[in-house]
């Protein structure tokens, strides 16, 4: 169990550093120039929101649970981690207009990556429910 929560942090670390580095392109491009530190603290923030997505992943592992009771706690904790990262760095400004279009955009990009793995593991089950015909 170590083992496989290691690997998902690692995982997540890996995703998090893809979007540190979105990130820094982005500021690249537009010649923003912001501190080391910042930057510095801003990855590690990215890293720990990373290490999150890829613990928080077990949560899909509980046989227990309903897929909807599953999306729903790990959609809420999801938020929660992100705002309070968001807010205590600035990301996001402490005002309700830019709370409620972070709240949506975030809703939005969950909702698509819910429907992405949604497909895959529909198509997963297709091909194994089709071997299995296959060799009966």
């Amino acid at each position: 169990m170590i083992s496989k929560m290691i690997h998902r942090s690692m995982y997540g670390v890996a995703f998090g550093s893809i979007v540190t580095f979105i990130a820094l392109t982005f500021l690249m491009v537009f010649n923003i120039n912001l501190p080391v530190s910042q930057i510095w603290l801003y990855m590690l923030a990215s890293f720990f929101i990373g290490i999150y997505y890829g613990l928080a992943s077990f949560i899909f592992e509980l046989e227990a649970w309903s897929p909807l009771k599953k999306t729903v706690v790990h959609y809420s904790l999801s938020i929660t981690v992100f705002f309070i990262w968001a807010l205590s760095l600035h990301w996001v400004p402490f005002n309700w207009k830019a709370i409620v279009l972070t709240i949506i955009g975030f809703t939005l990009i969950y909702v698509l990556y819910w429907f992405g793995y949604t497909l895959y593991y529909k198509r997963v089950e297709s091909s194994l429910n089709d071997t299995l015909q296959k060799h009966k």
